[in-house]
């Protein structure tokens, strides 16, 4: 899979999920998708980066908390 290895993704382009796979196996960020579980199972598919962010907030259920997690973010959607 070296041949997909994305180092980086840009909003608004298109990219087949074993592009995205390669991407979230060598990058620290998060990968949110409109079709749930699957963005992985099929390699083929191809998904719209339409949006990023810096971080998010997320609430800890052990001491009740909401804490910011400074880790890039990035929304796509099946096309």
């Amino acid at each position: 899979m070296a041949e997909y290895r994305l180092s980086d993704v840009e909003v608004g382009k298109n990219y087949k999920a074993k592009e995205l796979d390669s991407f979230v196996s060598t990058t620290d960020v998060v990968v949110l998708s409109n079709n749930e579980s699957q963005l992985f199972t099929e390699p083929e598919r191809e998904y719209k980066v339409v949006d990023t962010f810096e971080g998010f907030f997320e609430h800890s259920s052990d001491d009740g908390e909401k804490y910011f997690r400074n880790k890039k973010t990035y929304i796509v959607e099946k096309v």
